[in-house]
């Protein structure tokens, strides 16, 4: 990696972190933020005079990877201000790691991953966990004096994230040791500061009334300048539609040609659960690797295994479970994200770019889009061939990721409030799967609201990839292998695909569109 670029990346990332506090905790007030906004242009220009004359493809997409971070950073300052305008953003504690290379929306720089921590603890654990957890208090109270917007959307969805974090302390508190004192008190005091901060947000809600959408016009300059999407908000509309229509017409057609066939059996009870998804898990990779489609590392098994999820009785079924208790295998090729964040840290890339996660969530069009591509690809490779029915359940899943995405569309652009979008996503998901009663509804379009762009790169992530692969395998012709094509996308890392596709096939229009919009030509 050039060395200039490997300076700034890293004089970048320690000036992206937030300053603490004397007591540990990041200070997002508004002369810190100020203090941010006045020195990033310094960093921009450097890099922007930087030739890249005679670099290899690999190092100049390194440098555009930096600079969208940079454009990341500039948008939050300008315009997203989750620390003024977000509640939810104040959220500490982490029990679940994502399944993508950082957590979903924006997010504080002094996280608790409790899942990163084995019970019982150790003592150097317990100390760190204890001095963790005594930041909450005093970042909700930093929370009080930031959160000036008046987003209502945003500010009522930060209530539910909260009472999730409560709950979470709760079963903290029961877990650890009653003898580990400091542990315990730490808890408690967060768990004083989590219920009085609920209260505030919710006295405090009561007279929000502004939009928390972005507008078309930063949204389409988000994702260009940032997430490095080469789309426009009306062109993601068209894509969206299009593909809503296309999952509901396909799933019609496809319960016709399976109309005398008997329906799928949903999984009963938990016993029933074990047993198909560890049949599914390994006929699942089975096919993979005798149909060669991926080359098969030794960590794929134990990883998927590690992540079949639970069984949910009828009551608390969401959309998911719904899907992976009638065809396990379906999510099972969402899950590639597992297999390649696996890849990230058995095989870390060279560049210290892309050796971690991208900031500002600009890993998602690949990561969502790759995902959810799997799901219809390993279904016209084949996979359901001995259970057609198997086949509904793909297109179902396509419709209700269309869904959600269009109505995070029209969130963002001020045409839907939280709870249209809501109603929409629900009125498109087939067989009434997208329940309104049950909590997934309100996170995911929460999420998308917080995070812009997010909802719509499951479908625009798949667009681009599928264009990826025609393009890699035309100019392949008869020696193109699916099994070298995905190893090279993941040897990419994951970044947006404009750029992987540019790495793999040379084909830049893409990128000279990017490039032009972030230059300004």
């Amino acid at each position: 990696m050039n060395a200039q670029l490997l300076d700034q990346f890293a004089e970048w990332r320690q000036f992206e972190h937030a300053n603490l506090l004397s007591n540990g905790v990041p200070d997002y007030r508004l002369p810190a933020m100020k203090i941010k906004q006045n020195q990033l242009p310094a960093l921009q220009q450097r890099l922007g005079a930087l030739s890249t004359r005679n670099w290899p493809i690999a190092q100049e997409i390194d440098k555009i990877l930096l600079s969208a971070e940079m454009n990341g950073m500039k948008f939050n300052l300008e315009v997203l201000q989750p620390w003024a305008r977000d509640p939810a953003f104040y959220r500490s504690l982490w029990c679940e790691q994502s399944d993508t290379p950082a957590h979903e929306g924006p997010c504080h720089h002094a996280l608790i991953e409790l899942w990163t921590y084995n019970f019982p603890l150790l003592p150097e654990a317990e100390k760190q966990l204890t001095a963790s957890l005594s930041t909450i208090p005093p970042l909700l109270e930093q929370a009080r004096e930031n959160l000036t917007s008046n987003a209502k959307d945003l500010w009522l969805g930060g209530i539910p994230t909260f009472r999730n974090q409560l709950n979470d302390l709760h079963k903290l508190s029961a877990k650890v040791e009653s003898t580990q004192h400091g542990l315990q008190t730490a808890i408690t005091k967060a768990i004083i500061a989590t219920q009085e901060f609920i209260q505030w947000l919710t006295v405090k809600g009561s007279n929000k009334s502004g939009p928390s959408g972005i507008g078309r016009e930063a949204y389409t300059w988000y994702q260009q300048h940032v997430h490095l999407v080469p789309l426009t908000w009306d062109q993601e509309v068209c894509l969206l539609k299009r593909e809503l229509a296309r999952a509901h017409a396909s799933l019609r057609l496809e319960e016709h040609r399976n109309r005398n066939l008997p329906p799928l059996k949903i999984i009963d009870s938990p016993e029933e659960y074990d047993n198909r998804t560890a049949q599914s898990v390994e006929k699942y990779l089975a096919f993979l690797r005798d149909s060669r489609i991926l080359h098969m590392k030794p960590y794929m098994a134990p990883t998927l295994s590690a992540h079949v999820g639970r069984y949910f009785p009828e009551a608390s079924r969401h959309f998911f479970a719904v899907a992976r208790q009638l065809e396990p295998m379906a999510l099972w090729c969402h899950w590639y994200h597992w297999f390649e964040l696996a890849h990230m840290q058995v095989e870390p890339h060279q560049s210290p770019v892309r050796r971690g996660a991208l900031l500002y969530n600009i890993f998602d069009n690949r990561a969502e889009g790759l995902a959810t591509a799997m799901e219809e690809m390993m279904m016209h490779a084949g996979l359901y061939d001995d259970n057609p029915r198997s086949r509904e359940v793909v297109w179902i899943l396509l419709a209700q990721r269309a869904a959600r995405g269009l109505a995070s569309l029209y969130l963002h652009a001020n045409e839907f409030s939280l709870e249209q979008a809501m109603d929409f996503q629900v009125a498109n998901t087939p067989r009434g799967w997208m329940r309104k009663d049950l909590p997934l509804l309100q996170f995911e379009q929460h999420l998308y609201l917080r995070q812009p762009g997010y909802g719509s790169s499951y479908i625009t992530g798949k667009f681009q990839f599928e264009q990826l692969l025609s393009d890699y395998a035309g100019q392949r012709g008869d020696t193109f292998q699916l099994a070298d094509f995905f190893e090279n996308v993941n040897l990419s890392g994951i970044i947006p695909v404009a750029l992987v596709r540019w790495e793999l096939t040379g084909l830049n229009d893409e990128v000279q569109m990017l490039l032009a919009q972030l230059t300004g030509e």
